[in-house]
């Protein structure tokens, strides 16, 4: 028998914090990572400044929470149980300060992730957490207990826990261990799943070959994005391959659902139909090269126009109401059908993962007992801006406080006389 009840399997943010609620509980824990080292991911993500969680009220923070069909409404009570302010508090208690952008964005003062992780390690080691590196893992059966059994560099070793966490993360960038192989697994041990698929991520969109020179590269900056009956106010990023950025993010699951994915932009969200044609009257050469500088547009949304079938409308006219509204409709409302999503290797986070109807509201599997999920597996997903980590934190304090007390509860029912 090993020396701990807990097991978590899974080095991110989740497992981490699941491990530190749980050892803070009185639970001997060992922690279970495929790599040499604990939060890749993490680190990963602090190349951005490591943002955080997001100062927001929590309604609105909670409602940019999604799945393909609806998310529990305990999900979101779990995320209010351990909200952004209590995230900044915690990171607050390992001596890393935080301030909030003018975005609202949170982020380390010093916007670095590795002295947080180095802190945060030391914290665990300190509460008894054992580390138990390249163990990668290889099979769950559920017979009669918990059995996990490892690859390791010295060759296949299994471990039957009391408990035990899966925090094994989403699909995208498996170069930190997120490679989602765990998929497979949990499938042959009859958990139900939701196929893992990209989010926040570029999709595809054919640009004309004469066209890329003009725009690769460049950003689209206060427009609108739209899908379906979906809009956000963002930016967006031209690449060669399509479109990436902050607003495709935001609309990323209901493109997901559209069959064709239909992207709208207004380049002028701010100014109505109406005000852009008024201010057209004045033009006095070529409309197109008019509207550039009547109506400020930039370079890059200039040369998408120019490709538009719009430019070939009366371009030497001083100003003809057709080709004028015309202009206008297309600056309003600029349609590009996309092909879809880049690969989830290059993604930022996955969508899918372990149904929630398979857990209870301590995100323990309703039919194994003392087995519990957290994390980016779960069957979640949230643009970024600080949804991602925060979600991540949440379901990992409440899985680590639940197995704690579902241990407390075995134990407890094992000293009582018979």
């Amino acid at each position: 028998m090993p020396d701990w009840t807990l097991a978590i399997v899974g080095g991110g943010p989740a497992g981490l914090r699941a491990a530190e609620s749980a050892a803070a509980a009185g639970v001997s824990v060992c922690l279970f990572d495929s790599m040499p080292s604990v939060g890749r991911k993490f680190l990963v993500a602090g190349k951005g400044g490591l943002n955080l969680t997001k100062s927001q009220a929590l309604p609105e923070f909670t409602s940019h929470y999604t799945n393909r069909t609806s998310l529990p409404a305990f999900w979101r009570r779990l995320i209010e149980s351990f909200p952004p302010d209590a995230l900044r508090a915690w990171a607050h208690s390992l001596g890393v300060e935080t301030f909030a952008a003018s975005t609202g964005r949170v982020y380390p003062t010093a916007m670095r992730s590795a002295p947080l992780l180095r802190r945060w390690v030391q914290r665990l080691r300190s509460l008894g957490v054992r580390f138990a590196m390249r163990h990668r893992l290889r099979a769950l059966r559920l017979e009669r207990g918990i059995h996990l059994q490892f690859h390791t560099p010295s060759g296949t070793v299994e471990h039957t826990p009391e408990a035990a966490i899966l925090a094994l993360g989403g699909g995208s960038w498996p170069q930190t261990g997120s490679d989602g192989t765990w998929c497979s697994i949990l499938s042959e041990a009859g958990i139900p799943l939701e196929p893992l698929l990209p989010a926040n991520c570029g999709w595809e969109c054919p640009w004309p070959e004469e066209l890329l020179p003009l725009i690769e590269g460049q950003p689209l900056k206060a427009i609108r994005a739209g899908a379906g009956p979906c809009s956000v106010l963002g930016e967006l990023l031209v690449t060669r391959y399509g479109l990436e950025g902050g607003a495709l993010y935001q609309l990323g699951a209901t493109l997901r659902k559209l069959h064709p994915p239909l992207l709208t932009i207004d380049f002028k969200p701010h100014s109505t139909h109406a005000q852009l044609l008024d201010k057209l009257r004045s033009a006095r050469k070529n409309l197109l090269s008019e509207a550039r500088r009547l109506l400020r547009l930039n370079s890059t949304i200039h040369a998408l126009l120019s490709s538009a079938p719009v430019a070939e409308l009366h371009q030497d006219a001083r100003f003809h109401s057709t080709s004028a509204e015309s202009l206008v409709s297309r600056i309003k409302d600029f349609r590009l059908q996309l092909r879809g999503t880049r690969p989830i290797e290059e993604a930022i986070s996955s969508a899918g993962g372990v149904r929630f109807e398979a857990l209870d509201e301590s995100l323990m599997f309703r039919e194994v007992p003392g087995l519990f999920a957290a994390g980016e597996m779960l069957d979640w997903e949230a643009p970024t801006g600080g949804y991602l980590l925060q979600g991540c934190f949440a379901s990992g304090t409440h899985a680590g406080k639940s197995a704690a007390a579902w241990l407390q509860r075995q134990a407890a029912g094992r000293s009582e006389p018979s």
